[in-house]
């Protein structure tokens, strides 16, 4: 009887993926299932790229007890999972909305998708939008040479933008700390002002900091 009826739930179980495999492969709804899949794929994709990123940075630089900091790790995660599947969501769904894909489209739907999904000035989105800039205007540089508008540089212009990032930064965080963003003020905290305190070999090499009371 038991066997029975294991048997009937996998045949049932069997029916039901063959079913699914066969809506998935209906292109009348190609559109729409490419929509759920980029919500997947934002949610994956979000988990995966924040979770270590805030593993870390938890573990480094905030104080606190375990449950805390695994507590912000999680919240963390969770954000940038949510709104970078909410994202691909917003996005992909306008443009099926629209139809025929044009740039103006592509631009519109994700400027709307931005402005109700990122529009949130918090940690995570303002980490998000900083990543993006620094690769769009990369992508504007480039874009503008291969246009024409901007002539092709004679020699590499990297070694003069590594310059001009890393002597702007290091004077902003001198001078105008509180400019950066606060997981960057953290970092170079560490790297450049942690560095000038040590009081014995304990924190000179092994540790940043004293852990006891020495």
């Amino acid at each position: 009887m038991a066997g029975g009826a294991m048997a009937g739930g996998g045949d049932a179980l069997r029916a039901l993926l063959r079913a699914a495999n066969a809506l998935l492969r209906q292109r009348r709804y190609r559109a729409a299932l490419a929509v759920i899949k980029g919500f997947r794929n934002g949610a994956v994709y979000g988990a995966k790229i924040r979770a270590p990123h805030a593993l870390v940075m938890t573990f480094l630089f905030k104080s606190g007890s375990l449950r805390e900091k695994l507590k912000s790790i999680a919240q963390a995660t969770y954000t940038h999972s949510r709104n970078l599947a909410y994202f691909v969501f917003t996005y992909k769904g306008l443009l099926a909305a629209q139809g025929k894909k044009t740039p103006f489209h592509s631009f519109l739907a994700a400027c709307i998708g931005g402005w109700l999904v990122f529009g949130d000035n918090n940690p995570v989105n303002s980490q998000i939008i900083m990543y993006l800039l620094s690769r769009i205007l990369f992508g504007l540089a480039r874009l503008a040479v291969d246009k024409g508008y901007i002539p092709q540089p004679r020699q590499d212009p990297f070694p003069l933008l590594a310059a001009l990032v890393w002597g702007t930064v290091l004077w902003l965080f001198e001078y105008h700390r509180e400019t950066l963003q606060p997981s960057l003020q953290s970092s170079m905290t560490y790297l450049y002002q942690d560095s000038e305190v040590w009081h014995d070999v304990s924190d000179f090499l092994i540790y940043n900091k004293r852990t006891d009371s020495k």
